[in-house]
């Protein structure tokens, strides 16, 4: 990291300069013969896409893959997280240093919680009773009581602009060596020292920090949680393209991994198998083979490709007999306003959703039966 510190001063343009990179690079389903009407009894997995230029949250029914609400939040959306019950999704509004929470059931704002200044990332912890923002210009995280939807903390991390955050996906973590368990951590990118902070959720404070590549952004666990996929966005000069992966049971990069232009955003598929990583400039999407921490297929998609997202459950039931398919990976395009939809199975994009002005992020909600007739 020597070298490239030494281009960090011009590089905290640089952190100004790839989010406009961001914002300047930036149908039905073909399900087969059966049509899908909602069954008012199961469970239903629907989008929330942050629309950055729109101020709203468009909601895509994944049974139909249609926008069926269109929600108006804060100034400038750009992160998106959902509780891990699916009652309540979390979006960080960069221009009102606030965050927008929406009730699931109702599609409605219920309450709008300020927190720090440029607000970009925003991940629940599995237990769903607190959420983490990561507030870009003030070098910290807020942490927000889901139950109060309040701040009760605010922990440093540096002033490297913190950015992308994810959380240990089963709220457990296994210390190196043992089999003991301890609280869930939460990861965040700084862009411009070039680090991970790992923030331990039972204190609040950092724990570690680990060098990864240029300008990190996306990051996302295995469902195991022994594994962290990063993405580097890069240098103004040189772009990094590519994706660091963190053991995370000693928090050390075990792997360097060759993507696209500018990777952007991070999913893995519920079964660990695969990484889905976007590259903005290039268009498409890597898959990466986790086992081999390979690049085993390239999907095009449209011009501006940044989010992605796989719903929590990885798989989707066919109405009239509930047999399961291969889950879909979903890919917000910039410049198209759409989101694209890749049948994993098949890595191949099998719907095009329209959306609103410049789709930026996307998280998943399972909404429960019991949920919408509470909410009613």
């Amino acid at each position: 990291m020597t070298n490239r510190s030494a281009n960090k001063p011009g590089d905290l343009v640089l952190t100004s300069v790839l989010w406009m990179t961001r914002f300047f690079f930036v149908a039905s389903a073909l399900y087969g013969a059966y049509g899908e009407q909602h069954n008012p009894d199961r469970a239903v997995s629907f989008g929330y896409v942050a629309n950055s230029f729109d101020n709203t949250v468009s909601v895509i029914d994944t049974d139909s893959n249609k926008v069926v609400a269109t929600i108006p939040v804060g100034t400038f959306p750009s992160g998106v997280a959902t509780t891990p019950d699916g009652t309540r999704a979390y979006v960080t509004n960069m221009f009102d240093a606030t965050v927008s929470v929406i009730d699931t059931a109702r599609n409605k704002v219920v309450a709008t919680i300020p927190v720090g200044d440029n607000p970009s990332g925003v991940a629940t912890t599995a237990d769903g009773t607190h959420a983490y923002v990561t507030n870009s210009d003030f070098g910290n995280v807020s942490v927000i009581d889901t139950a109060s939807n309040t701040v009760v903390d605010t922990i440093p991390v540096g002033g490297g602009f913190p950015t992308g955050v994810a959380t240990t996906p089963d709220g457990i973590h296994p210390p190196e060596g043992g089999d003991r368990r301890h609280q869930p951590l939460a990861y965040v990118t700084n862009q411009v020292d070039d680090i991970v902070s790992v923030i331990d959720t039972a204190s609040n404070t950092v724990v570690a920090t680990i060098p990864v590549g240029d300008n990190p952004n996306g990051v996302a666990f295995t469902p195991d949680g022994t594994r962290a996929y990063v993405t580097n966005l890069g240098t103004v000069n040189e772009l990094d393209t590519t994706v660091s992966v963190i053991d995370t049971a000693n928090n050390t990069v075990v792997a360097t991994i060759p993507a696209g232009k500018l990777p952007s955003g991070v999913a893995i598929t519920p079964d660990g198998t695969h990484a889905y990583v976007t590259n903005t400039i290039d268009s498409i999407v890597s898959v990466i083979d986790t086992a081999s921490n390979t690049v085993v297929a390239t999907i095009p998609v449209e011009f501006g490709s940044f989010g992605v997202a796989i719903p929590p459950d990885g798989t989707r039931p066919y109405e009239h007999d509930d047999r399961r398919r291969q889950p879909h990976a979903y890919v917000t395009n910039n410049s198209g306003n759409t989101v694209s939809v890749i049948d994993t199975s098949s890595n191949k994009v099998v719907a095009t959703i329209p959306v609103g002005n410049f789709p930026f992020a996307l998280a998943f909600a399972t909404v429960t039966p019991s949920h919408r007739s509470s909410e009613q």
